[in-house]
């Protein structure tokens, strides 16, 4: 039997323009109300308008502040939405009333598409967003991804291994890391990299040595003042992002450290600015406009209950001017 607007709105108690509202994407219903009604619209498999007969819109989705990094995933969001023939709203995410809004928003636009970066949603939130029905892509997952929804990332154990191999080449023995946030899986790879890189030279993990932070500045400068106020400091300090690395690099300044001479550093992304900054870093290159490009062509093509899976892209390292050998091994081989 055909289920008729009459038949969600008595499902849901409420008006049948109300429902049409909802169907039509109109702004002036309420989120909660919105929510139900969509969800049974989804159960009884009503048939909404096309979306294709809209104007084209994805909405790529950020926890917290912008950053360089952000901007590099926007920007190669950007070029592959356009070249579908879409546009891209970026929204920026800030507790569960912000994300609430954001909803709302999204359900309103009836946007063709969502892409999630490092965005970590409540359980209800991942009903609502489920309840509408647009296809989902997620960039760099929070915790293990989703089995149901498609994901992309980079090789994070391979860019921390590589890093710290590095080091370990180069003769360093003290390495220590600072990591971003713990929940994020990204995070969590590129530590268990270095943590293999050590274990494979047969190296010991201090504990004082791997530091928790957020991707950010302030953290990492705060946890590498620590280590380097160590009586037996690090040589070399492999940080979680670029980002991080300059707190790593105006902790070295505080100390009156040297930069590779001193201390060698190394971070993780190859954000333009790496090459800028005096010594040029040394960082694992992930292809973040590529990963943005990725995800939006998988939006574009997949339908709004595709299935999960998980897409990585390769890592590199990029070696410049701020690594070297360790000091003591220097003098050694002076003499």
């Amino acid at each position: 039997m055909k289920v008729t607007l009459a038949d969600v709105a008595a499902a849901a108690g409420v008006s049948v323009p109300t429902v049409s509202k909802v169907v039509h994407g109109r702004a002036d219903v309420a989120p909660e109300t919105r929510s139900r009604v969509e969800a049974l619209l989804a159960e009884y498999n009503y048939a909404t308008p096309r979306r294709a007969s809209r104007p084209g819109l994805i909405d790529l989705v950020f926890t917290g502040e912008l950053n360089p990094w952000a901007v590099e995933i926007i920007s190669g969001a950007e070029k592959a939405a356009f070249a579908g023939g879409h546009r891209v709203a970026v929204s920026v995410l800030a507790g569960e009333t912000s994300a609430d809004e954001w909803l709302a928003r999204l359900s309103a636009s009836r946007a063709d598409g969502v892409i999630l970066v490092l965005t970590e949603l409540s359980p209800a939130h991942r009903r609502q967003l489920a309840a509408l029905r647009v296809p989902v892509v997620i960039v760099d997952p929070v915790g293990q991804p989703d089995p149901r929804i498609p994901s992309v990332g980079a090789a994070n154990w391979a860019g921390g291994l590589m890093a710290t191999e590095h080091l370990i080449e180069l003769g360093h023995r003290r390495i220590g890391t600072i990591t971003g946030r713990p929940a994020l899986l990204c995070s969590q790879a590129r530590v268990d990299g270095y943590r293999a890189a050590l274990e494979h030279a047969d190296l010991p993990i201090d504990p004082a040595l791997v530091c928790t932070g957020d991707f950010h500045f302030e953290a990492a400068l705060a946890a590498a003042h620590d280590m380097l106020s160590l009586a037996d400091p690090p040589t070399a300090i492999f940080a979680g992002n670029d980002i991080e690395a300059m707190g790593v690099y105006e902790a070295a300044r505080l100390h009156k450290l040297r930069i590779p001479d001193d201390l060698s550093v190394v971070g993780f992304d190859d954000l333009p600015m790496s090459a800028w900054v005096s010594p040029p870093l040394t960082t694992v290159a992930q292809p973040l406009a590529q990963m943005a490009a990725m995800a939006t062509r998988m939006v574009l093509v997949a339908p709004a209950d595709a299935t999960g899976n998980r897409m990585e892209l390769a890592t590199s390292l990029v070696i410049r001017s701020s690594t070297a050998a360790p000091p003591a091994q220097k003098r050694i081989g002076a003499r």
